[in-house]
């Protein structure tokens, strides 16, 4: 593998490529204009196709085209702009289309503020579109894991013929650091990928071809919707196995803070300042945010455990739903919040842990 510093929305582009993806479109939208603007330059260098679209609605549908033909293609956005084109992401998922997708997220509501948040959580996890379909969805917390999850989201996508989201916050899109670059697939690699979609792929097939999902979705014919349907919640099911989630310092731990992405590196940073000071912090981090890691905090030790606390860029708090549903009542749940671009602070953090050491 090869190191480089990037920025982590290039990285992104790159590792794209890099796992085999051929086609890109987009739109442009802060601060994640880094990855169309690297895709335009890199896809013409191995063979692959880079549109600007007209508009946010118009680049996913060419990406359900150009997937719809079995090529491994990719779309990007910010907040807003993942919202129109929540309507053509369910259409990928309700053909059972793999496409890979990335929400460099900013603040909000609405258009909101162009600077980091994380404030799109509920969407990404629970309601990414209509219908009630669910994905697999990675909230990665470093460059380094943005782009190895990158690299794999394309192979969970090919597998289970759905999209698969990259959740990431407008820090880690653009901050520099760092990276190994995994291996570009060769092009024999890639063709091989293509090939193995030829029995459902867009290539060509007669009418009354078996496979068609491209020409008839299943769930597009009224009888078959429950089939379908049913079908879709034994592979959400399936994915229990795909879980990721950091459990660091947790044993021992008197408080345990829970957090993702961005908030959960600077919270691990708080934990190994507090532990210096005598303070028993520990940290779970879910890397996969859909489907989340609740029996994570089976492992947390209910008998010294004095509370959770819930540290995510989001107000109101989203992210601490699953944080209830995880904890089951086990202890009490506080919570250190910013939102709307602001930054979380390792400072507020910390201080919000000793609150909690004091009161308890």
């Amino acid at each position: 593998m090869s190191r480089i510093f990037m920025k982590g929305c290039e990285a992104i582009a790159e590792a794209a490529v890099r796992a085999g993806c051929r086609f890109f479109a987009g739109y442009p939208i802060t601060p994640q204009n880094e990855i169309p603007e690297y895709f335009a330059r890199r896809l013409p260098e191995v063979g692959g196709n880079f549109v600007q679209g007209e508009s946010e609605v118009a680049s996913i549908n060419m990406v359900y085209g150009a997937a719809s033909t079995g090529t491994r293609s990719m779309t990007s956005s910010s907040s807003p702009g993942i919202s129109l084109k929540s309507e053509g992401i369910s259409f990928c998922a309700s053909a059972r289309i793999p496409m890979v997708y990335a929400n460099i997220s900013r603040g909000g509501p609405g258009i909101g503020s162009i600077q980091p948040a994380q404030q799109d959580y509920s969407q990404a996890t629970k309601a990414s579109g209509n219908g009630g379909f669910k994905m697999m969805v990675f909230a990665p917390a470093s460059v380094q894991e943005a782009v190895d999850i990158t690299y794999k989201a394309f192979d969970y996508a090919q597998r289970d013929m759905n999209p698969v989201l990259i959740l990431c916050d407008g820090v880690i899109g653009t901050m520099m650091e760092p990276v190994e670059l995994p291996d570009m697939k060769i092009e024999e690699e890639v063709s091989a990928l293509k090939e193995a979609n030829k029995n459902w792929a867009c290539v060509g097939h007669k009418l009354d071809y078996p496979n068609r999902s491209w020409i008839q979705p299943g769930q597009w014919i009224t009888s078959k919707m429950q089939q379908v349907n049913e079908e879709a919640a034994d592979l959400y099911n399936s994915w229990e196995k795909d879980v990721q989630v950091e459990e660091y310092m947790i044993e021992d731990a008197e408080i345990v803070i829970a957090s993702y992405g961005i908030s959960s590196r600077i919270s691990k940073s708080a934990v190994d300042i507090l532990r210096k000071e005598g303070i028993k912090v520990g940290l779970i981090r879910p890397i996969t945010v859909s489907p989340f890691p609740y029996k994570a905090f089976d492992n947390i030790n209910y008998d010294i455990c004095k509370a959770v606390l819930d540290v995510e860029m989001s107000i109101p708090a989203q992210f601490v739903q699953d944080v209830e549903k995880g904890t089951k009542g086990r202890c009490p749940i506080e919570m250190c919040l910013c939102s709307g671009g602001n930054i979380i602070s390792r400072e507020a953090v910390i201080e919000a842990i000793k609150e909690i050491n004091e009161k308890y």
